[in-house]
């Protein structure tokens, strides 16, 4: 399950100095490392910085000042094979792409692109209303827009005139 993790510019020129092949810093990320040693399958390899073929999309998480946008990529997956389901603090997006078969007289010479099914839960923060949860997928992208409940919204507090019966400074 991933949590909402809040970026800042300094944590990405992070990520960017830990990132292989960026040619910035060493580029070595001992715990990523060892995640793909222990997940490394040499039958399921299929090329160079990949070593799954199972379909798992990403997503952006963004925040605004009323609520929670979530945002993936899900080309070929049909509106009748993705559900979304919002518990009190867990949003489940679930689904599943079909794999095109090849006809009698093709060939498949390569087949990078992924199928199957795929689950990703996000744990959501405090305050967010889980009844107002919206969804859209269109032209093969999701967005599901969580609000956050009127008590933890931020609000605007306007500077009055100076009161004559207030403290004095």
């Amino acid at each position: 399950m991933a949590n909402i993790v809040k970026r800042t510019e300094e944590s990405e020129r992070g990520r960017e100095l830990a990132r292989p092949g960026t040619g910035r810093g060493f580029g070595w990320d001992p715990f990523r490392m060892m995640n793909d040693l222990l997940q490394w399958d040499p039958f399921r390899s299929t090329g160079f910085g990949r070593l799954t073929s199972e379909f798992a999309p990403d997503f952006d998480i963004n925040e605004t000042d009323d609520s929670y946008i979530f945002t993936a990529d899900l080309p070929g997956v049909r509106e009748e094979d993705l559900k979304i389901e919002v518990t009190q603090n867990t949003l489940a997006v679930s689904g599943r792409k079909d794999s095109e078969e090849t006809k009698e007289n093709e060939r498949c010479y390569c087949s990078e692109r992924t199928s199957g099914e795929f689950r990703r839960s996000f744990s959501l923060p405090e305050g967010t209303d889980p009844d107002s949860a919206k969804a859209e997928l269109k032209n093969g992208v999701l967005k599901v827009w969580l609000h956050k409940r009127p008590e933890v919204q931020p609000r605007r507090i306007s500077l009055g005139s100076r009161s004559t019966t207030g403290p004095k400074a």
